[in-house]
């Protein structure tokens, strides 16, 4: 009876050592995984971003980038093609951007009064329009259709019907349109 007691004192010893050992891991990953993320997010907030591109939300339609007359897709004499847009409440102007199939796309976008955010379903596309900055985001599509295109930052009442779309047209269409020159959109189709 002692040897079976003294086995089962050797076993206890056992489990309680391993469960001891196991505990210090678990605490140790924890710590280890909170460090981490303390220190990512340090760097993140000593970091400066790479390019910041600022505009003045309030003479948007006045002069520059985002004056009415540079809204829509633009082709550009290499071939480049650029989207401008702006979000304001309750609508994105243009509310319909037409692109070209298989092309690189670089969406430039900013906000006239609050925070909004360009959301393309289907796709991968999503950013944040924030006054007084300019986004800018790349877009390639590989097949023809249309994408609907909520703001997905609540912006106020009214954010429900703040949508767009996206219309994607094959190639020859889209240099067919795009022949006759200034912004294109496909606003009334």
């Amino acid at each position: 009876m002692s040897v079976q007691a003294d086995n089962h004192h050797d076993s206890a010893a056992i489990a309680v050592r391993t469960e001891r050992r196991w505990a210090i891991i678990s605490v140790i990953i924890i710590v280890a995984m909170t460090l981490l993320a303390a220190l990512a997010g340090l760097h993140r907030t000593t970091m400066p971003q790479a390019r910041v591109e600022t505009t003045d939300p309030s003479r948007l339609h006045l002069a520059g980038e985002f004056v009415e007359s540079n809204l829509g897709t633009e082709v550009a004499a290499d071939g480049a093609v650029t989207v401008r847009a702006i979000g304001q409440q309750y609508s994105f102007t243009p509310a319909c951007i037409l692109v070209p199939v298989d092309t690189p796309v670089t969406l430039r976008a900013t906000s006239a009064d609050v925070v909004h955010g360009i959301l393309v379903q289907g796709t991968n596309i999503n950013t944040m329009l924030v006054p007084g900055y300019i986004s800018e985001q790349y877009m390639r599509f590989s097949a023809t259709g249309e994408h609907l295109m909520p703001c997905q930052e609540f912006c106020s009442f009214g954010h429900e019907g703040m949508w767009g779309k996206v219309k994607v047209i094959d190639k020859a269409a889209f240099a067919a349109r795009a022949k006759a020159g200034g912004r294109l959109s496909c606003v009334g189709e």
